[in-house]
């Protein structure tokens, strides 16, 4: 089989558990990227933060960033895909997570604008965890979600007890057919679960596969690598699905390969190196 493009998660896939793409990684990457393959970002991250780390590797990558509901080339910020949440669907959600007591973080399509998310509440407050710890200043606080002004809102986060927001989840895809795409993250540091809402659209996968049209690539010379539940789709539908060891129990049974070594070991590149024969 000839592959021509390679998706790759980051946290958890390709970063180690203290965020670094190592030297090998990069070294490896380079490589892949010089005998023709495109590499592509699939990542659950905001771009800003995702093009940070990516950055290392020195090339023009595409980044599927907040679960492919925004696609950007990295060499210029280029808009490729946009998938934002229906205004009035996400009041309705906001609302029926306040019914619950829950307070989300919003991530928003305001990289030129200098910030990426959305709160109500003190950064600090608990029921963020540690998830804004690292976000300085790429952030905007005000009095009421609801009546911010066009938001181009690309993902809605809810942290919390993981049997709350499975309640909650299941409560809005039944009350609320079709008016979302969610999912459940599992190997997250943060403290609590983390639930994910989006355009009904909003997947990873979906957005790959639009693109894969545009650069004349099919599923089947596709390949996929990750951890979490959010990769479940991309792993099943591409050429070749890739599960890390460190991978949660149903993104291990999606998978057609389930890597010996974990993010940790490069585990990344490992396979890609016996797959592609480098």
């Amino acid at each position: 089989m000839k592959y021509k493009l390679i998706a790759i998660d980051l946290d958890g896939t390709l970063l180690t558990d203290d965020k670094r793409i190592t030297a090998e990684s990069i070294s490896v990457l380079k490589e892949i990227i010089k005998r023709g393959y495109e590499i592509v970002i699939a990542t659950g991250r905001r771009y800003w933060s995702a093009k940070k780390f990516v950055e290392s590797i020195d090339e023009n990558i595409c980044i599927l960033a907040n679960n492919g509901n925004i696609v950007r080339n990295m060499k210029d910020d280029k808009i490729l895909i946009k998938k934002y949440l229906n205004v009035e669907d996400f009041n309705v959600l906001i609302k029926e997570g306040k019914k619950e007591g829950l307070d989300p973080i919003i991530h928003v399509d305001n990289y030129e604008d200098g910030y990426d998310m959305v709160i109500e509440l003190d950064r600090n407050n608990s029921k963020y965890s540690s998830y804004l710890s690292d976000n300085v200043d790429r952030f905007r606080r005000v009095d009421d979600l609801l009546k911010m002004d066009n938001p181009k809102v690309l993902t809605v986060v809810y942290i919390g007890d993981k049997e709350k927001l499975e309640f909650f989840n299941n409560k809005i895809l039944e009350n609320y057919p079709y008016k979302y795409s969610s999912h459940m993250m599992e190997n997250m540091t943060i403290a609590g679960a983390l639930l994910e809402v989006m355009n009904p659209l909003g997947s990873k996968w979906l957005s790959l596969e639009e693109y894969g049209k545009v650069k004349d690539i099919k599923d089947y010379e596709m390949i996929a690598i990750g951890d979490d539940n959010n990769d479940i789709e991309m792993i099943k539908k591409a050429g070749l699905g890739i599960a890390m060891k460190n991978g949660t129990p149903k993104v291990k049974k999606a998978a057609d390969i389930v890597t010996t070594k974990s993010n940790n070991e490069n585990g990344v590149t490992s396979i890609l190196k016996e797959v592609l024969n480098i």
